[in-house]
């Protein structure tokens, strides 16, 4: 949480923060700016004092929505610190000069943002040599604001919460839609006669976001027999949706016009499940009840990993743990934090520098699954869990664990 980034920039001894770019697909100026939406500027927090947001005049309206104290950086004269400058980069340094100095800003900074990896460097590695006053500091691995961000406060819960309504909603449409349509010879068939095909059903879904105000930067899955197999198949536009094979739906959209995500994933066959289909599904549905049972605070994040492979091992299914090239079985990681990113931490790697452990405020997935493309199916389950202030545990995601849905 935003209370936390002092404790955090103590621990790696920075003494000031420094987050540039447009708040629209850059989480960590989001984060900073509580969501307003500004195309350009920068936020610097001092350790110890309130973040400050430097943006130009056109930005004002949208920086007041912040409730940050916002500096005009007209004051600075940009255009003619360019004219003045050898070049752009020399121009640049010279802004951040002018903004280190207003705030008083000495020692190590960390730096924040998306941006061209060759430009960053170019910057960042200019600053380095032209002030003298500042340290720029780097981290590779989750970040200060990772750490910050990967615990939620109500009011990024409450959000998050809406957006899991409506992502549900869509599940639901979703599923009437396949239901409104004929079956002739097991296949679901349009009202022309013509079969339903994959691509009819993702238009479907695209739309069925947009009436619910929700928007598809990551774009979802919806995959039927050999490509639900596929973890990350988004599946073959020309599939036909038949009966008795497996479907995985795996949706991750967030509020339109940026915000926060959601992540939900079911697998259903229409009609009726073979039994192959059958077995692995309740095998896939055990794990999810066994991991949601004994999800606590303080418990490293990769023993979750470990046990969801284990629990499988045990079932007959080859799994990553025992065999990191497998693609039959369960081939992934278990989960992964959400926010204003799809992922971002906790991580539940089974990795030795993976050392986080499940917090309050956490807000993660478990998505165990079982891939058997030779076999031509697949199946995945995925819940969102909540750890509450108090370290309770919330499932946060409605749709039921339904296998077969009747057409």
């Amino acid at each position: 949480m935003k209370q936390d980034l002092d404790r955090l920039m103590d621990q790696r001894g920075l003494s000031a923060l420094m987050i540039s770019g447009t708040a629209r697909g850059n989480p960590a100026m989001a984060y900073m700016v509580n969501d307003a939406c500004i195309s350009g500027g920068y936020v610097v927090k001092k350790m110890g004092q309130d973040p400050v947001l430097f943006c130009l005049p056109i930005e004002r309206e949208c920086a007041a929505v912040s409730g940050l104290e916002v500096i005009n950086l007209a004051r600075y004269n940009p255009a003619r610190i360019l004219r003045e400058s050898a070049d752009e980069l020399s121009a640049a340094v010279e802004l951040h000069r002018r903004i280190f100095a207003e705030l008083e800003v000495t020692g190590p900074v960390g730096f924040y943002g998306n941006a061209d990896q060759g430009r960053a460097w170019l910057l960042l590695a200019a600053l380095t040599e032209r002030l003298t006053s500042i340290e720029v500091c780097a981290e590779f691995g989750p970040s200060v604001l990772d750490m910050a961000r990967a615990t939620k406060d109500s009011l990024e819960v409450a959000r998050i919460k809406d957006v899991a309504e409506r992502t549900s909603a869509v599940v639901e449409r979703t599923i009437r839609f396949l239901r409104e349509h004929r079956v002739v010879n097991g296949v679901l068939v349009q009202g022309d006669g013509a079969a339903l095909t994959i691509g009819h059903v993702h238009k479907a879904i695209d739309r069925f976001m947009a009436e619910l105000r929700l928007e598809d930067p990551e774009g979802f899955i919806f995959s039927i027999g050999r490509d639900a197999a596929i973890p990350h198949s988004r599946g073959n536009f020309e599939d036909r949706i038949e009966l008795g094979r497996s479907i995985v739906f795996d949706i991750f959209p967030r509020d339109a016009g940026g915000g926060y995500f959601f992540d939900l994933t079911r697998t259903f066959c229409l009609g009726y499940a073979p039994l192959e289909v059958e077995r692995a599904y309740q095998d896939v549905l055990e794990c999810v009840q066994m991991l949601t049972s004994v999800y606590a605070v303080g418990v490293e994040t990769k023993h979750y990993q470990q046990m969801a492979c284990s629990f499988f091992e045990q079932r007959g299914h080859p799994t990553v743990g025992s065999d990191p090239r497998t693609e039959d079985g369960y081939v992934h990681g278990l989960g992964h934090g959400i926010g204003l990113e799809i992922h971002e931490e906790p991580s539940f790697r089974d990795a030795p520098m993976n050392d986080g452990v499940l917090l309050p405020g956490h807000i993660f997935t478990c998505e165990p699954g079982l891939y058997y493309p030779d076999r031509g199916f697949g199946v995945r389950i995925e819940d969102v869990i909540w750890l509450d202030g108090a370290g309770e545990k919330h499932n946060l995601t409605s749709p039921p664990y339904e296998l077969v849905i009747e057409v």
